[in-house]
């Protein structure tokens, strides 16, 4: 991989600071580790990595954090979690640290996991999964030493502010780069620093998570946070691809892409990129390169402000596990202020609306949601409540939204002709148009969403 220079920030004592991230599946086997310490070794300028949960164990935990009442099915999960870090710690030459470490958070692990079996609870949630990546850190730390990388590990938590949401904590950019350059920038110039990703701290100091997915949002924030050059999410594809590989077996690897495609993919749920990944990287006009860790020499794809290239269409995403509400009021004719009640409504109960469209007596609008445990979003009973006083309310799920992402999609004629024409056979249950200049949104059945997905690509892109 090789970055592209922005030029000298006075505010960073380094020439050159890459950020790397590294996803669950490249460091969930030593085969792995190793395979990710290799590209650190190969590109000087990483200084700083963010280190997700070894693969399969951020699922153990989420389902401890549950609650799991029977103590034998619990214990079944205990082990299979230390199974996984033990597999890579047995092959690693001995030290005493990291195993005390180890086992000091599979401790918390089964404290936490007890107290989730008597009393689910959201900080409980987020301090239980947290220790994913708190573990994997001690041990990919230990492998880069004993390769001869001079590693130091720090504790994100002690870097990364967020506000107390619990399960989708919001950072504090200003308040992580004052943390950042008081208790990171100082190591960088000597050792290459591995923290974690997915995790911070509030203001209180309770660990919070920034939602499933979160560790590309962890390293999008230290990237702005130092000033890097460069960011990396190295995961285990070569890069972003016209859909997902496992939907289309036709689909093709994208060299480049603008941050305005990128962004709506990763909102979109191409599961590469965290939606919120691109925000602090736009902000500080940091390109992204995606890559696989296991396989460097394939290449990967360019995020930056622009793209050489900007095609009509560019690619196909899918986010499932999706909520539609219909809101219907004959009020809604001609009248006004309806809209402004149902969404104090919603602003109130903190609900993030995605897709909306309207008619002249009812609103249709999706539910945003990407939190630490990763359900189906859900409106709370009390905001029904309210909103029953207003109107007719309808909750529809075992949805999916399927996106059309490309460039000009509103300004060109016939640019919908053939998306529709793909979509003839289909039932849709929303359309969502002309808001961006990248997209067109549907929202159909879940059991289509595979179907629909494969003859856009395949009308569309083969």
């Amino acid at each position: 991989m090789s970055t592209s220079s922005k030029g000298e920030k006075d505010v960073n004592p380094l020439p050159s600071i890459s950020v790397a991230k590294f996803g669950g599946t490249s460091v969930g086997t030593l085969e792995a580790m190793q395979q990710s310490a290799a590209v650190i070794e190969q590109n000087p300028q990483t200084r700083l990595i963010v280190i997700s949960a070894c693969a399969g164990v951020t699922n153990h935990l989420v389902a401890l954090a549950k609650g799991i009442n029977d103590p034998d099915v619990r214990q079944a999960k205990l082990d299979a979690i230390n199974a996984i870090h033990q597999a890579i710690l047995q092959q690693l030459p001995d030290c005493q640290n990291t195993q005390a470490a180890v086992e000091h958070w599979h401790l918390a692990i089964a404290e936490y996991a007890e107290k989730a079996a008597i009393i689910p609870d959201t900080a409980l949630t987020d301090a239980l999964v947290a220790c994913g990546e708190l573990i994997s850190t001690h041990i990919f730390t230990h492998l880069l030493n004993s390769r001869g990388i001079t590693a130091l590990r720090v504790d994100a938590r002690e870097l990364l502010r967020t506000d107390s949401q619990f399960g989708c904590a919001q950072p504090d950019p200003q308040q992580t780069r004052t943390q950042c350059h008081d208790q990171l920038l100082p190591h960088l110039a000597t050792h290459r620093v591995v923290t974690q990703g997915f995790i911070g701290a509030d203001a209180h100091g309770q660990t919070t998570t920034l939602g499933r997915g979160g560790s590309d949002y962890s390293a999008a924030l230290f990237a702005e946070a130092v000033d890097a050059e460069s960011l990396a999410i190295w995961t285990d594809v070569p890069g972003i691809y016209t859909t997902d590989p496992r939907i289309a077996e036709q689909a093709r690897p994208i060299s480049e892409i603008s941050f305005s495609e990128a962004s709506e993919m990763a909102t979109f749920g191409a599961k590469i990129l965290h939606p919120s990944t691109l925000l602090p990287a736009v902000r500080q006009h940091i390109p992204v390169f995606v890559g696989a860790a296991r396989a460097p020499e394939q290449g990967g794809t360019w995020i930056r402000e622009q793209a050489h290239s900007a095609p009509l269409f560019r690619a196909v995403a899918l986010r499932r596990n999706q909520t539609m509400v219909t809101l219907t009021s004959l009020n809604m004719f001609h009248a006004y202020g309806f809209l402004a009640k149902v969404f104090e409504v919603l602003a109130r109960f903190e609900i993030s609306v995605d897709l909306i469209t309207t008619s002249e007596v009812s609103v249709a609008l999706t539910l945003d949601q990407t939190n630490t445990q990763g359900d189906a979003p859900q409106l709370p009973q009390a905001a029904i409540a309210e909103l029953t006083q207003l109107c007719h309310v309808e909750i529809c799920e075992n949805l999916a939204v399927v996106a059309l992402i490309g460039n000009d999609m509103n300004h060109t004629a016939g640019a919908t002709a053939p998306v529709f024409s793909a979509l003839a056979q289909h039932k849709l249950r929303m359309i969502c148009y002309g808001a961006s200049n990248h997209n067109v949104c549907v929202v159909v059945e879940d059991d289509d969403a595979t179907q629909v997905v494969q003859r856009l690509h395949a009308d569309l892109f083969e």
